[in-house]
């Protein structure tokens, strides 16, 4: 390996991104942001409103195109890829419930879709016998009593329970990135805390690399094996390892009013 460039799973490089540029709505959502992940890594992301957290999430994902900078996944450069040609190489959750599942078609079907995601389109969209297996073995692994609801529509299901089967329907294709944004604030604690654990489970299991920004402190410590904290667009606090393990809620607010020279005001995220 010596002499080669090492390959990160992905790299983002001085990105920018200002939205209404020139106008009195003008926002600078990403000043310059760098940021490296190894393969393997679960990155918890926090930061006040307006940090760029979410903003970070959409310019990997594609939402939009960045005004400067370069981003590369898995050492392909996607920056001028549109969003459904980067697709292949990620897996997604929403805050919503609602995004990320077709509310009128069954289990099942939703499965298929996402196990067939980035193949050429054929006319044998039917569920297989041994699909239908398989769906049921990976639903039983949530322990949600799905497992007997394949022919069920998504949109009859619980927040919780769409939420653990749009998890399930992100990894089958053991995506490249996992981006979850925010993907249990919707849901009453006690099912967000199971979604978290299923997220632990599966990222481990199937050895992913994960992004996922949340606004719980705790949640933040208590997950992942690294920790990054945003304000105004930048990456100011990037702890890993033990000493991300060590941390308390009380280290992450310190250490913000320290970096950014200001209070850290988002009640929610102190609050939760």
């Amino acid at each position: 390996m010596s002499g080669e460039t090492k390959q990160y799973t992905l790299e983002l490089k001085d990105i920018h991104k200002t939205f209404n540029p020139g106008t009195i709505n003008e926002k600078v959502a990403l000043d310059g942001l760098n940021l490296q992940l190894n393969e393997g890594d679960f990155v918890t992301i926090i930061g006040g409103n307006g940090a760029g957290k979410s903003t970070m999430l959409n310019a990997i994902a594609g939402v939009w195109a960045i005004d400067k900078g370069s981003i590369l996944i898995d050492g392909n450069d996607v920056t001028s890829l549109q969003e459904h040609k980067r697709a292949k190489f990620l897996g997604r959750v929403f805050q919503d419930p609602m995004t990320g599942t077709a509310a009128t078609m069954s289990i099942e079907e939703n499965m298929a879709i996402a196990a067939r995601r980035g193949r050429g389109r054929t006319l044998k969209w039917g569920v297989t016998k041994e699909e239908k297996i398989k769906y049921r073995e990976m639903l039983k692994m949530l322990d949600l009593g799905l497992e007997d609801r394949l022919t069920s529509k998504v949109g009859l299901l619980s927040g919780g329970q769409r939420q653990a089967v749009t998890l399930l329907m992100a990894s089958m294709q053991r995506p490249k990135l996992l981006l979850l944004d925010e993907h249990t604030a919707a849901l009453d604690p006690k099912t967000a805390a199971k979604v978290l654990a299923l997220s632990d489970k599966i990222i481990a299991e199937s050895s992913l690399t994960a992004m996922m920004v949340t606004h719980n402190m705790k949640d933040a410590i208590a997950h992942g094996n690294r920790l990054i904290m945003m304000h105004e667009g930048k990456i100011i606090y990037d702890v890993r390892g033990e000493e991300k393990k060590n941390l308390h809620v009380s280290d992450l607010m310190a250490k913000f009013e320290e970096i950014s020279g200001g209070e850290f005001a988002n009640d929610r995220m102190i609050l939760s």
